[in-house]
């Protein structure tokens, strides 16, 4: 089975430095195979027989022993991540100013964060909650400060356990997983 597994956090701004050269070699380390990455901030594809919820401990625990930083990650099948891709909301595939997909990670108690962004007032943006992740669509960029995904989400106490990825990125591993 294919999977996706998004790291939290790595190579920003200079700090908690991961190469990806030595995170694919890691990864097949543990006996996973076709592993690739996609760009430097911690998109790694890779293809094993062992279960989500195994691996994803076994991943969670190999970082954890490499890196001297606390990495969260979020692991997706090929399958569920692509489920995503044909519920898309029009506005996703229209010229907008930002886009970004929230994927939650191992720790988050999905179930609050849903709610607690349903609850949050739209400015000039829109939302759609898909299976495993949240679209989150800004309309124009000069309105972007007043927006609750800038204004209020990165208080929210489950920010932490969030993995973002830009609209670009999250369309390049649906495009990658779909060449697979």
């Amino acid at each position: 089975m294919e999977y996706v597994a998004l790291l939290r956090g790595i190579n920003v701004g200079g700090k908690n430095k991961v190469i990806m050269d030595e995170l694919r070699r890691q990864v097949e380390d543990m006996g996973c195979a076709d592993v690739r990455s996609y760009i430097n901030s911690g998109n790694v594809l890779f293809e094993t027989d062992v279960p989500e919820s195994e691996i994803s401990r076994a991943f969670a625990a190999m970082l954890k022993e490499r890196y001297p930083f606390p990495i969260r990650l979020a692991i997706l099948s090929r399958e569920d991540y692509l489920s995503e891709v044909p519920d898309l909301p029009t506005w996703w595939s229209e010229p907008i100013a930002r886009r970004d997909v929230l994927f939650f990670t191992r720790e988050i108690d999905a179930q609050h964060a849903r709610r607690r962004i349903k609850s949050m007032p739209l400015g000039d943006e829109a939302i759609h909650f898909g299976r495993h992740v949240v679209f989150w669509g800004k309309f124009s960029e000069s309105e972007y400060l007043r927006t609750a995904y800038h204004r209020l989400l990165m208080r929210e106490d489950f920010y932490p356990l969030l993995t973002i990825r830009s609209g670009n990125t999250f369309d390049a591993i649906a495009t990658l997983l779909t060449r697979s």
